[in-house]
């Protein structure tokens, strides 16, 4: 089954996830597109196929004979599509040979501009599937679904020699719960890639150290006709906390690896009030720089406003995978050599975020960030070129035809 058809069968699945949900899957449609890959996997004639509990997929292509004493590699990508918007009743416009023009989307009277997204340059010419403008397409990740699935029959079908190669396509993702109930113990991997990115040449090894952070303000209230020296107005002490944090430090204003303070929510009045933040630097030191400057802000309000007037909370999220990759770099190098044979240049670009394979590094799964040749993920204007996902299978074929000793 050629790559496109697969991908637009499973983009006709809803599986958005549920960011409300505490346990995998977070909602129930994903395990449709699950039951289906399951399906399709035992039909391909792999071992091991398991649909767990928890809605995450496993296969196993075992190794070649003379090629079982290689390093087993593992290819994962996610099934859920992200609840920023709508991932139901998906219509995918299909575009024969990409002019470079702008892209009209026939469902909601709006336009791909090639102004917002410049890459549509280097697209002309290809095979392109966008969305009609009313729902995300779910390229992140069903292309990646897609490309895994038909990389695996390919090599089947194929006299290619290679050690075990593992499948695993998991839940939940997009809320931050898509390794929460990975088996890495039925999973027996010992380096993987995830397919989850944009260009089809990107190897990511960097991604964001992470965490979040929310101060709680206690005021004090009384009548305001005699509230001099008496009233401590928490919603005005949230404002200054805020208003001391760098200004040009935040989302709009850094790219590439430089670090930020996001206000995500902010809420109260004047008896009580609260600040949430995520707090991101790819610098570990400058990441810590950046929390201490947040426990100061604390000291400072409690000296000015009185003791346990305001309290911090931090919690850590994740880590920057570069610590773990730069102790196993042979799986950049195996995938920058891929890459550079399907004829395209590598980069490798820091990720602005965090990936299930950065957590899977810090479980002892190396496992960097491939692309996928999809674009403009989590809206309406997102996109893949049939093209890409073409390579990405080469891609994933010469990777796992070039097996590492153990």
């Amino acid at each position: 089954m050629r790559v496109e058809e697969r991908f637009l069968n499973y983009v006709s699945y809803w599986t958005t996830s549920d960011e409300t949900g505490t346990i995998n899957p977070t909602s129930e449609r994903e395990s449709a597109l699950a039951k289906i890959l399951e399906q399709e996997l035992r039909e391909m004639g792999l071992e091991k196929v398991y649909l767990s509990d928890a809605c995450y997929v496993y296969a196993l292509l075992p190794a070649t004979p003379g090629m079982e004493d290689k390093k087993s590699i593992a290819l994962i990508a996610h099934m859920d599509t992200a609840p920023d918007f709508s991932g139901e009743n998906v219509k995918p416009q299909i575009i024969e040979k990409y002019d470079g023009k702008d892209i009209p989307l026939t469902g909601s009277n709006s336009w791909i501009k090639v102004s917002d997204f410049p890459h549509l340059k280097h697209l002309k010419g290809d095979r392109l599937i966008t969305t009609d403008g009313t729902t995300l397409l779910g390229a992140d990740d069903k292309a990646g679904i897609a490309e895994i699935m038909t990389a695996v029959e390919e090599i089947k079908n194929s006299d290619i020699p290679h050690g075990d190669i593992w499948v695993c396509f998991t839940p939940d993702e997009e809320v931050g719960m898509g390794t929460d109930g990975i088996d890495l113990d039925y999973l027996k991997a010992d380096y993987a890639y995830t397919v989850d990115g944009a260009y089809e040449g990107d190897i990511a090894y960097e991604n964001f150290n992470a965490a979040s952070a929310e101060f709680e303000v206690k005021g004090i209230s009384v009548h305001p006709g005699e509230a001099k020296d008496i009233m401590v107005n928490a919603a005005l002490i949230a404002c200054e906390i805020a208003m001391k944090l760098p200004k040009r430090e935040i989302p709009a204003h850094t790219e590439d690896r430089e670090g930020f303070f996001h206000l995500t929510d902010m809420s109260g009045d004047v008896v009580s009030a609260k600040l949430s933040y995520i707090v991101r630097d790819h610098d570990k030191n400058l990441f810590e720089s950046r929390l201490n400057k947040l426990r100061a802000l604390e000291v400072e309000m409690n000296q000015k406003y009185g003791s346990n007037t305001v309290n911090l909370n931090i919690s850590h999220s994740y880590e920057n995978m570069l610590s773990v990759i730069e102790n196993n770099m042979y799986v950049v190098d195996l995938a920058k050599d891929a890459i550079f044979a399907a004829g395209l240049e590598p980069v490798s670009s820091p990720v602005r975020g965090g990936t299930d394979g950065a957590r899977l590094s810090f479980m002892g799964l190396p496992c960097p960030n491939l692309g996928t040749g999809g674009y403009a993920f989590h809206g309406p204007y997102e996109h893949v070129s049939v093209n890409a996902m073409e390579r990405v299978v080469s891609i994933l074929k010469q990777i796992v035809a070039n097996p590492i000793d153990r």
